[in-house]
């Protein structure tokens, strides 16, 4: 029988190609329609925020009250995020991700949320492919990459634009493993220069991901099976290194661990233990989630003994099951790798946990939980497809339920509140929405249920004194604002609120004295200074105010009552040609300042005499 030419066009040649085609098309088409379908589902369950407002707690550090960020992307505003400290954190890509964003849309809220949407669908999509790339479970890897994309607890990631750092590093990690995946499988330098620097730029978004070279230590073992390969991690580690001890130190000069020094180490570790145990509660049974989980006062002994057996008993399981279940041990240690940083060993802030943390610790969790309750129900298919649905119908629901606390900020405060009733921050800062809507009465309640729960919340106290002061009920807000100096002796609002407090009860010799406290904790305070400049001209120390009047001038250009008690204070020391331009800066600030015109009017007069 004669042989077909090399790259003939026999039926048989053709024949090959087409099943070929056939064997290929289906498995690429069942990926595409993967990805499109986790992509609606993100879009579904958040499309809700797109009509989301800004929340009061932290997106204003993020846009409204960051003046950095509402100026857009420029090029002092880029070196601004590479050197700046701004609310004690440095990921510069981050912040340059907010400043497009206010670039391109403004004060559109909706927008903002969009941003943060597309960045979790797109991270979605790619655990999605990079998981069935490593591993060639196709089914198990979408069930993973739907738990990320609508799990309740990476709500918080997602619907707060505040939290752009997390959507924004998860990107960047997923991209680093799709990278590191590309070049286990085709070794190349272009490839590892490119994962590394997809690694840096993660690291610059949220130093979260330094551990992440411990990571790609583990998909060597399983499911890339290369061996342990440390020296090729080196420059990793050293990146993770570095933004570690830059980020050490910008947390420590803004005051951000504070509480690293006020919590013992034994609370701390004990409290990282109950921290890890209740992820994989929540994970479980996410419910009763809210935006703040207060640190205990009390060592949580008992409940961290009981997690720390929990937790070594299933770290001892996986590790056991390492030659036969390899995913067990990596899915495990993925999860408590990746939760060290955040875990509150070195504690920043007040939080004894959040549910951001779990964004990228959850997946590790969920190829453990995903892998092995497929192998578990192997031999029911049908029950296996039964359970994952239920699943997944679970998370969407209870995702759009979770999302709707994100409307505004009284609807996230109140059901903080409801999930956990002593949550103080969210309490302290409920109080102060309901103040700025006109609501003073339960701004008031909210802020007595906070000190009752929290005493040694110095900002609590000040808040409540200066709002009882307003709601004339001045000793009793003398005693708050006392309280608060107490307790934080260089929170200069509680000064100044006690300086104002102390004037209005007729004390000017201790208002003086206060004054001077705020000014000495804070010389750029324009307000100290023009309070402080009133209660010198209340004494009749008319040098003294003048100077202070003239510091307020000095710092806030464009504050007609400053120059308007600028003037009349050099008036009244007789330096009337000094005293004329001031008032005419008033009246020219403010047109219908009738009494600066006034005033003006009477100068020009006893000049013209």
């Amino acid at each position: 029988m004669p042989k077909p030419k090399k790259g003939g066009k026999s039926a048989g040649g053709r024949q090959v190609k087409r099943n070929v085609a056939a064997d290929r098309s289906p498995a690429l088409s069942a990926d595409v329609w993967i990805c499109v379908l986790l992509a609606i589902a993100v879009f579904v369950a958040y499309s809700q925020a797109l009509h989301f407002d800004f929340v009061t707690y932290d997106d204003p550090d993020y846009g409204s009250g960051n003046p950095h960020v509402r100026a857009g992307l420029t090029i002092a505003g880029i070196a601004w995020a590479f050197s700046s400290s701004y609310a004690g954190n440095w990921f510069p890509l981050t912040w340059i991700s907010h400043m497009l964003d206010w670039q391109l849309f403004g004060s559109d809220s909706g927008w903002h949320h969009f941003t943060n949407m597309w960045i979790h669908a797109l991270s979605t999509v790619l655990w999605f492919v990079v998981l069935k790339r490593m591993t060639g479970a196709r089914w198990r890897s979408a069930l993973v990459a739907f738990l990320f994309a609508l799990h309740p607890l990476h709500v918080e990631s997602v619907a707060w634009i505040a939290e752009r750092k997390d959507v924004l590093s998860g990107l960047f990690c997923v991209l680093t493993l799709w990278s590191y995946a590309d070049y286990a499988a085709r070794p190349r330098i272009a490839r590892y220069v490119l994962t590394l620097f997809l690694f840096c730029l993660g690291l610059m978004a949220k130093p979260m991901l330094v551990t992440l070279p411990f990571l790609l230590l583990l998909l060597d073992r399983w499911p890339l099976q290369r061996g342990t390969k440390i020296v090729e991690k080196t420059p990793f580690f050293l990146a993770s290194a570095a933004v570690s001890v830059v980020t050490w130190l910008v947390h420590r000069g803004a005051g951000a661990t504070a509480s690293f020094d006020l919590v013992p180490p034994v609370v701390r570790f004990e409290n990282a233990l109950v921290a890890c145990a209740v992820y994989i509660l929540k994970t479980l049974w996410p419910a009763d989630l809210a935006v703040f989980y207060p640190y205990s006062l009390e060592s949580p002994l008992v409940p961290a003994v009981i997690a720390g057996i929990a937790l070594a008993a299933i770290t001892a399981f996986a590790i056991y099951e390492l030659p036969r279940r390899p995913y067990l041990a990596v899915g495990w240690l993925w999860y408590l790798v990746t939760l060290v940083p955040v875990i509150g060993l070195i504690q920043v802030g007040a939080q004894a946990r959040a549910d951001r943390y779990t964004y990228i610790p959850m997946v590790g969790l969920s190829i453990a939980v995903v892998w092995g309750v497929s192998e578990a129900f192997d031999r029911w298919p049908g029950v296996r497809t039964g359970l994952a649905a239920v699943v997944c119908l679970a998370c969407l629901t209870l995702t759009l339920v979770q999302v709707q606390y994100w409307r505004d900020s009284i609807a996230l405060y109140r059901h903080a509140i409801s999930a956990v009733p002593d949550s103080y921050v969210a309490r302290f800062n409920l109080a102060s929405v309901l103040e700025a809507r006109g609501e003073p009465a339960e701004a008031v309640t909210q802020l007595r249920e906070t000190v009752r729960t929290r005493p040694g919340f110095a900002l609590a106290h000040s808040a409540l004194g200066q709002l009882l002061a307003k709601q004339n009920q001045p000793e009793e807000g003398l005693r708050e604002l006392q309280t608060a100096v107490r307790l934080r002796p260089d929170l200069t609002d509680a000064h100044l609120g006690l300086a104002t407090v102390l004037g209005a009860l007729g004390r000017g010799d201790d208002a003086v004295a206060e004054f001077s406290q705020v000014i000495r904790l804070q010389p750029e305070n324009a307000d100290a200074h023009f309070n402080f400049g009133i209660a010198l001209a209340q004494k009749g120390n008319l040098p003294d105010a003048e100077r202070e009047f003239s510091a307020t001038v000095r710092l806030v250009p464009d504050d007609a009552d400053a120059h308007y008690n600028l003037g009349v204070t050099l008036a009244r020391l007789n330096r009337i040609d000094e005293a004329i331009p001031q008032l005419s800066e008033a009246v020219r600030l403010k047109p219908d300042f009738n009494e600066a015109r006034g005033v003006l009017e009477d100068l020009h007069r006893m000049k013209g005499k």
